[in-house]
This record gives structure tokens, C-alpha cells and sequence, in this order.
């Protein structure tokens, strides 16, 4: 038993360790080395990997692969752990989310003992590289998977066999407020969309543009004209608070060292008397002299 688990072990070291992780690779593995070790199994005793980061399953392609069942059979066995009340999916979900709608009782497959992190591991990896993961729950998985292994995001994006920029982005989204992801994951806002709003840190601002997309199915391009021009006005009114911030400072030092009213404002500063005597006053502080 203990060289069973030092192999699995090796094995799912062995799917990270590769310079791309291939996860249909690591699970046709398995079968290979199991092909006499497959058993039929009652369908109801199977329940989830607890760790599934997918939430929602596309029922049109559930039912497609469904009916491909119904007409060749399940050609390739699942791969479950055996737990107290029955089995744990480790690969195949979508296998088995389809053989129960075909109306099949049992299904071919192979047991095997995996630790709860290689579960989630595992049920990451699988819906990152072979599911229709929707952009938040991709962002999540992929989130996930940075945690648990303590990689970069650029050696993560290299083993996935994506881009910096694209794991960036995607990741980007868990900043966005909790209702404006629900309208991502219920394909209200693509992903560009959610992109452009994610750089986005007012909240408000970040609703109210949501509601105008799918309101008025406001273009990705005319989104990032409204975004660059907020940003701007934000940059702009941040300029201006500290710039006016600064010129409080000198206005009050003025004041003090004249004792007269001081305004200073982008190149000028303006000193207010009331009468004669105050502007002799002001100009003999200046050390200004008048000759008679």
C-alpha cells in the first residue's frame, strides 16, 4: 500500500513538474496502468470532488455527450476515491453528469487514494485545461493553484501554456465587487468587458458602467473610452487636491509673516490691503522703497 501511494505521489509531482502541465496526459497515465484494476461502480454512490471549483455545467453539451453515450458507451473510465459514504470524483465529472442523464446505473471506473491538497489540486487543474470554466471561476482555480503550489504567475501562465498578461488580467477580475462578477459568470459581461472594469477601484462607477453595457450593449471600445476618460478625471481632481493642498500651506505661511489676507493660485500670488498704510506696511516688509 505504501508503494502505491509513494508512486501516485511521484506521479502527481511529476503533472506539476513537467515544463507544461498536461492534465489529459497525467490522467490516460492512470488508465493505462490500471486497465485491469476498472470496476463497475453504482453510479449513485458517486458524488463530487468537494474541491470542483465549477459551479454551473453547460446542459446543451451535457446532453450532447449524453447521447454519445447512449450510443457507444462510456469509453474511457472515471477516476474516483473511495471515501465513507461512497466515491469521490477525481477526473471525469462531466462523464459522469452525462451518464446519469443517459440513464446508465453503473460506470466503469478506477480507484485510486489521493490526499485532500491532490484533490484540489487535481479538480483545478482538470477544469483550468479541459472545461468551459466560466472567467470568474477560471480566475479562482487559477488563484488557487498560485496558493497551494507558490508559484509566480509567470511560471504558472508558462505551465498552462498561456500568457503573463492573460493570468494577469484573469486574475484581475477577483477585485471586481461581488454583483458585477455574478453578471460575469451569468454571461450578462464578457470577459473583455469585466477586464476593462476590473482596473477600474470605484465601485460605484464600476455599477453603474455594468448596467450600461448590458443596458445598452455598449461596446468593449466605447467602455475603455469611458474608462480612460474617468481615470483621467480622477487623476486630474487628485492633481488638483494636492496641488490646492500645497498652496493652503503657503497662503497660511504668508499670511503669518504679513499679516494680510494672501490667495495663491497656479502661478500667482495675490496679497490684499486695505488702505494706504497697509501697502506702505506690505512694502517696507518687502524692504521695497520709494524714493521722494
Amino acid at each position: 500500500m505504501e508503494n502505491k501511494k509513494k508512486a501516485l505521489g511521484k506521479g502527481l509531482e511529476q503533472l506539476f513538474s513537467n515544463s507544461v502541465i498536461d492534465f489529459d496526459s497525467f490522467e490516460q497515465s492512470i488508465v493505462e496502468e490500471n486497465t485491469n484494476n476498472v470496476k463497475e461502480i453504482d453510479i449513485s454512490e458517486i458524488r463530487s470532488n468537494p474541491y470542483q471549483p465549477r459551479k454551473n455545467f453547460n446542459s446543451e453539451s451535457l446532453n450532447e455527450l449524453a447521447n454519445s453515450i447512449k450510443e457507444y458507451g462510456l469509453l474511457q473510465p472515471v477516476i474516483v476515491k473511495k471515501s465513507i459514504k461512497g466515491y469521490e470524483l477525481v477526473a471525469g465529472e462531466r462523464r459522469t453528469k452525462a451518464a446519469k442523464i443517459a440513464g446508465l446505473t453503473k460506470i466503469p471506473a478506477i480507484i485510486k487514494d489521493f490526499t485532500d491538497q491532490e484533490m484540489m489540486e487535481l479538480a483545478l487543474i482538470e477544469n483550468i485545461q479541459r472545461e468551459d470554466l466560466n472567467p470568474i471561476e477560471e480566475a479562482q482555480s487559477i488563484n488557487n493553484i498560485l496558493k497551494l503550489r507558490g508559484y509566480t504567475q509567470e511560471e504558472l501562465a508558462v505551465k498552462l501554456g498561456k500568457s503573463r498578461s492573460y493570468v494577469t488580467n484573469i486574475l484581475g477580475l477577483l477585485k471586481l465587487p461581488e454583483n458585477i462578477k455574478k453578471m460575469v459568470e451569468q454571461k450578462e459581461i464578457s470577459m473583455s468587458h469585466a477586464r476593462v472594469l476590473s482596473k477600474m477601484d470605484d465601485e460605484e462607477k464600476i455599477t453603474s458602467l455594468a448596467q450600461k453595457i448590458v443596458n445598452e450593449e455598449m461596446s468593449v471600445r466605447e467602455l475603455e473610452n469611458l474608462s480612460n476618460t474617468f481615470n483621467s478625471s480622477k487623476k486630474i481632481i487628485k492633481k488638483e487636491k494636492e496641488y490646492n493642498n500645497k498652496y493652503h500651506l503657503y497662503e497660511s505661511l504668508a499670511m503669518e509673516k504679513l499679516k494680510m489676507k494672501t490667495r495663491i493660485s497656479d502661478k500667482k500670488m495675490e496679497i490684499y490691503f486695505n488702505d494706504q498704510g497697509d501697502l506702505e506696511n506690505l512694502l517696507e516688509k518687502l524692504d521695497i522703497k520709494i524714493e521722494d
